[in-house]
């Protein structure tokens, strides 16, 4: 086991630092839109930046859906 991780450190160091980048940013978004409940999800959730990506290009652009007045 300690062969297999010192030969391929590298892509572990790869994969964080693609999960951190994309969870920094997916953060800072949703702390700027107010979304608390995605800020909660994406800070605890790790799925490898898929989430993120998805909250960044897709959920963030959606606008919340108004209540009509009476």
């Amino acid at each position: 086991m300690e062969n297999f991780l010192s030969s391929y450190w590298w892509i572990i160091l790869v994969i964080v630092f693609w999960e951190l980048i994309w969870k920094a940013l997916s953060l800072w978004k949703s702390a700027r839109k107010n979304d608390k409940v995605w800020f909660v999800a994406l800070l605890v959730l790790n799925t490898l930046g898929i989430l993120e990506i998805l909250y960044i290009f897709v959920f963030s652009k959606r606008e919340p859906v108004k209540k009509a007045q009476d």
